[in-house]
């Protein structure tokens, strides 16, 4: 039994080093990042147990992301892949005014052809907390029924669901977003939104407490914890 189980994707991040440009560059810093085994990684940092569930290649680059997550303490439960590839990004991080840049190369890599068949289940029923976030559906449409099983599925074993609303624009548009996770927001026990995101992808109106409140009398949540950047939630 665990804490805390994530499911969702690991990427690869390689930047310029010292803020300098991709074109200029012959070496780049490599990272491994993800928003869920973030979460994961954070959770182990406070003193739980925490299990990263996804899908990955059977290559160097599957086993850089197992090795580094496991120097932070979590355990990676990983179907491996033969056949896809790894996600990876480039960021180009830069200061004013030109700012940070980033590029994503991360279509078909395994995660998004990961069924929950394949995926250690019991893992996510025995846990405490099973978190992911609005990315992992929008990855693919294997990916959105395999989020929609698990949160099911843990909600139904008694392990507390936590979902991330986390939107991210370049994945799939407000309209789409909310119609898709509002379907899957019957499962889901904590609902953590950015006040942003409740207003433009959730369609929401009202400051912070409003929209936490407004969101609970629709969806019955037991916590729902709305961010607000600098300003705390």
């Amino acid at each position: 039994m665990t804490d805390l189980v994530t499911f969702g994707e690991s990427m690869l991040r390689f930047s310029p080093p010292d803020q300098d440009r991709l074109e200029r560059v012959d070496q780049l810093d490599v990272h491994v990042a993800g928003a869920e085994s973030n979460v994961a990684v954070a959770a182990n940092r406070l003193g739980l147990d925490a299990t990263w569930l996804s899908k990955l290649p059977d290559s160097s680059l599957g086993r850089r992301v197992i090795g580094e997550l496991g120097t932070h303490g979590v355990d990676a439960a990983v179907v491996r892949d033969d056949d896809h590839r790894m996600g990876t990004y480039y960021v180009e991080f830069g200061g004013r005014p030109r700012g940070t840049d980033v590029i994503y190369d991360r279509a078909d890599s395994a995660v998004t052809t990961a069924e929950t068949a394949e995926l250690d289940t019991d893992l996510v029923a025995d846990a405490d907390l099973f978190h992911t976030t609005g990315i992992t559906p929008a990855l693919s449409d294997t990916l959105l029924s395999t989020t929609a099983d698990l949160l099911e599925l843990a909600r139904d074993a008694g392990t507390t669901t936590v979902f991330d609303v986390n939107y991210r624009s370049k994945l799939w548009p407000p309209a789409e977003a909310c119609e898709t996770l509002e379907a899957l927001f019957p499962h889901v026990d904590v609902l953590m939104v950015a006040e942003r995101d409740a207003r433009d992808v959730l369609d929401r109106e009202g400051d912070a407490e409003s929209l936490a409140r407004g969101l609970d009398a629709d969806f019955g949540f037991e916590v729902v914890l709305v961010t607000r950047g600098g300003e705390g939630s």
